[in-house]
Parts: C-alpha cells; structure tokens; sequence
C-alpha cells in the first residue's frame, strides 16, 4: 500500500496495519507494530522529500515484519542515544526496543534507488503483549 508522504501518513498507515493484524490473528503484536510503523512512516515524513511512502507487511503464523519504503536512498536513519529532553529522533531507539529484528536495505546496486527501514515482531518476542 502507497500513501502521499504528508503530515497524516502515519495514523493512516498505523491504522491500517493494526486492522491487517487484527484480522490475521496477530493480536498481540497490534499495539508494538502500531507504534514501529508510525515512527517509520513519520520519519519519511520528516527525513525525506519522498512524494510517496509505500508500506509493505508480511504476515507470517509466528512474525510480522513491516517494511516502509521511500525513493530517498541517500538519507540513511540513524538511531540517536536518549535524551531526556529530546522531543524527536527517538523513533529507531523505539523501533529497536519494540521489534525482535530491524534495519535498512537499500535497493538499485550502484545507482541507489529506494531504501526500506524495516522491523520484524514475532509472537512471543519483545513487541508481544501478554
């Protein structure tokens, strides 16, 4: 699924993927996922100049692996250390503690054309509720 990359994208997608899970049965991941994609999608926004954010999820019977896609190859996330001020740059340090597995792959060899950021949740994993 592709959404414009806008202020909104993130509750967009955050409740679409919480729908997706819900219905395959991934109850215990919703709140966690929610959470990772919102960040991820968020930092499209506030990272890139992206026209489009594209959000890809793989459903499996025991993980989840979520994957937001933009066309700005060349702007790699970084997780920050926290702060206890700091009003943003949390997102990967949240992403990183809610998700059994996360990080970027960049797509088109020697001519970079997209990157996704990614996360993997696994039942019984650190993102599970009880």
């Amino acid at each position: 699924m592709s959404t414009a990359n806008r202020a909104s994208a993130a509750g967009e997608i955050r409740v679409l993927v919480a729908a997706l899970l819900t219905f395959t049965g991934h109850q215990g991941l919703v709140e966690s996922a929610r959470s990772c994609t919102s960040e991820l999608v968020a930092n499209v926004y506030r990272h890139t100049s992206a026209v489009l954010v594209h959000i890809e999820v793989t459903v499996a019977p025991a993980s989840v692996t979520v994957y937001v896609y933009d066309d700005q190859p060349r702007v790699q996330p970084v997780p920050l250390e926290p702060l206890t001020l700091r009003e943003h740059g949390m997102g990967l340090k949240i992403v990183s503690l809610m998700s059994d597995e996360w990080g970027v792959t960049v797509y088109g060899g020697m001519e970079p054309s997209s990157k996704a950021v990614w996360f993997t949740m696994k039942a019984g994993g650190k993102g599970a509720s009880a």
